[in-house]
């Protein structure tokens, strides 16, 4: 769906179209936080491994103290359970600090916002690309796999660039890039029964414990995590005290809820927990959340203008009562197991925080609208939530380091004072009654948006090897020649039909083509030493016109049986099979079948069902139909 093969590829002395790891790709590289995150990383990992240590203790412990009916006994490990219990909330203050990921870096505004919540990226090892690919290239494709050792390095530089990606439009694109050329290379080099035999490392985003995997599938699901992850990190540093930034930032938090939905609809049996469904499940929720907050403050704006209009305060208080309800929803998940051992409790609190900030925003903007007595009711369930806010704030050892957070719900509950004094001094015959719950209403819900790859236009680092739709490890192939053919009285003795590869659809008996031994079935791949695979039918049959009596040189590609050896076995079954499937419109990646005990991440197509947008591979180029018989060379 969002890479795209050229036909009309360029050689191998011509500049290729594709991103260049030497130029493009490390425009959107900021090599500078690699060296930071690793120690981060590492720092993150050994509490964890240490938290691990520790609760494994506790869980012995525990069952010690349930089996024995010794006083003594009892009475020690209960001192070994406090122990082990101070220890562990040690660690998780460790963790917090290095969890205190709310970025109050953020944008340089003059305005007053709340701080939002971006997500690190997962980290990952070094990877060695080349014999494994080298070994599939030679097995499958008939070729020395080594004379694409520049492909080869340039896919290894496109990966290593997206390692430090810069929090900005041109990083976004450099994950873009590497995941449209990864779903290319799934398509080609991959199969249900074999993977690449590679090991994929990746931390876990919000543990940094290491997870492995030897599937792709492994490396497209963190690429795509990073994806979301970088397009949370792009909306929390917009200014978003005038509408354009809020704007921006609300399509940048979309754009991250899509990617981790997509993620968790495509891809099972996750080895990390920041990639597990439950988790997954909370990013998106808790990235909706904070768009819905992005199109509050963008109405909010205008607010100050015209304070008087009352429809306007009351569209305002349910807006603002619709981020509450979302908040409240992100917290119930956060709160819950599985996700509350990883979430961190930083930010757990601050979505908690925010919930009862918005509720009582709603309750003050209805009070600003509303004329009658239940003004103060509302009044005081804003200045009770905005305490309530600020007491949370004040238990979150993380986030009372946040001085603007801070500053929101305290400038919040001062305007609320200030209003509630206001009406005090007037003459009130009314008692107060309790004020209802704001309803939570929005007129501008946004809508959860898969991440732009088709924005990233790419050519398959690959593409020598010609059209996917032929050239893949679903076949094998063997290359003959070059064969010296020499053109007869009834022409060459061939057929041709077909584009990109030119297949040799028919041999005459006797002819000079099956003396040369060409049969039906081979695809050319090469006349008089020009590459053809990408060549047209016109192109091809061109070239045979203007030989002279010379002859032509031709190498072609052999279709092997999957099951025989290289050398041997009857191609025409295979052909057939090949010839079927080049018949289909489209191509569906299959998922990786298990190839060990233990489960791999796999590619889901259950979504793809009915959904003709849902591919995320490339669809390749069905062998075109045979031309007339007026424009084969072999009848000439």
């Amino acid at each position: 769906m969002i890479p795209e093969e050229t036909q009309d590829g360029p050689s191998a002395s011509e500049e290729s179209p594709r991103l260049q790891a030497t130029g493009s790709v490390c425009k959107g590289s900021d090599t500078l936080a690699q060296t930071q995150r690793g120690h981060l990383q590492s720092r993150r990992a050994r509490i964890h491994q240490q938290i691990s240590k520790e609760l494994r203790m506790r869980t012995g412990a525990e069952n010690l103290y349930r089996a024995t009916s010794n006083a003594r006994v009892r009475e020690t490990v209960a001192l070994e359970l406090r122990g082990v219990n101070c220890s562990l909330q040690l660690l998780k203050e460790e963790l917090e600090e290095l969890d205190r990921g709310l970025h109050t870096d953020g944008p340089g505004s003059e305005g007053i916002t709340v701080p939002m919540i971006p997500l690190g990226l997962k980290e990952t090892k070094e990877l060695d690309w080349s014999a494994a690919l080298t070994e599939r290239i030679s097995q499958h494709f008939g070729e020395d796999g080594t004379s694409y050792e520049a492909e080869i390095r340039e896919l290894a530089d496109l990966r290593q660039a997206t390692c430090t990606p810069s929090r900005s439009e041109s990083g976004l694109e450099l994950l873009l890039a590497y995941y449209n050329q990864l779903c290319l290379l799934d398509a080609r080099f991959v199969t249900p029964a074999r993977s690449l035999g590679l090991l994929f490392h990746w931390y876990d985003s919000l543990t940094g414990v290491p997870a492995q995997q030897r599937a792709l599938a492994f490396e497209k699901g963190s690429v795509l995590f990073n994806i979301g992850a970088l397009h949370t990190q792009i909306g929390a540093r917009q200014d978003r005290s005038h509408a354009e930034g809020a704007g921006r930032a609300a399509e940048a938090f979309q754009r991250a809820a899509g990617a981790f939905r997509l993620l968790r609809d495509k891809f099972s049996h996750a080895p990390s927990p920041d990639m597990s469904p439950a988790s997954l499940s909370a990013l998106e929720q808790l990235m909706a959340a904070q768009a819905q907050e992005c199109v509050f403050e963008g109405l909010s704006l205008p607010a100050p203008a015209a304070p008087q209009d009352c429809l306007a305060q009351l569209h305002l208080a349910q807006e603002a009562a619709q981020v509450a309800a979302q908040y409240e929803q992100v917290h119930g998940t956060m709160a819950r197991p599985p996700v509350q051992d990883y979430v961190p409790f930083a930010w757990t609190t601050l979505v908690r925080v925010k919930a009862e900030h918005f509720r009582a925003l709603a309750h003050y903007h209805t009070a600003t609208a509303l004329c009658d007595g239940s003004r103060k009711a509302h009044l005081k369930r804003a200045i009770l939530g905005q305490e309530e806010a600020l007491r949370l704030h004040a238990v979150c050892r993380a986030l009372r380091r946040v001085d603007l957070l801070q500053a929101v719900l305290g400038q919040a509950l001062r305007r609320s004072l200030a209003k509630y004094s206001e009406l005090d001094l007037e003459d009130d015959f009314f008692e107060a009654t309790e004020a209802p719950d704001i309803q939570p209403k929005t007129h501008r819900r946004p809508e959860v948006r898969a991440p732009s790859f088709s924005r990233v236009k790419v050519t398959d680092i690959f593409h020598r090897l010609g059209p996917l739709s032929v050239f893949s490890v679903k076949n094998r192939w063997r290359l003959v020649g070059p064969v010296h053919v020499t053109r007869g009285e009834g022409g060459f003795g061939f057929t041709l039909r077909g584009d990109s590869p030119v297949l040799i659809a028919a041999v005459i008996p006797g002819g000079h083509a099956a003396a040369a031994g060409l049969q039906e079935g081979d695809y050319i791949v090469s006349v008089n030493g020009q590459p053809c695979r990408w060549w047209k039918h016109a192109e091809v049959v061109a070239q045979l016109r203007a030989v002279g009596a010379e002859g032509v040189s031709l190498q072609v590609a052999t279709l092997l049986p999957s099951t025989e050896p290289l050398s041997t076995g009857d191609r025409r079954p295979a052909l057939r099979g090949l010839l079927r499937s080049q018949k289909k419109c489209g191509w569906e990646t299959p998922a990786p079948a298990r190839v060990s005990p233990r489960p791999l991440l796999g590619w889901s197509r259950k979504a793809q069902r009915g959904q003709p947008g849902g591919r995320l591979c490339p669809a390749p180029h069905a062998l075109a139909a045979a031309p007339s018989p007026s424009s084969s060379p072999g009848r000439q």
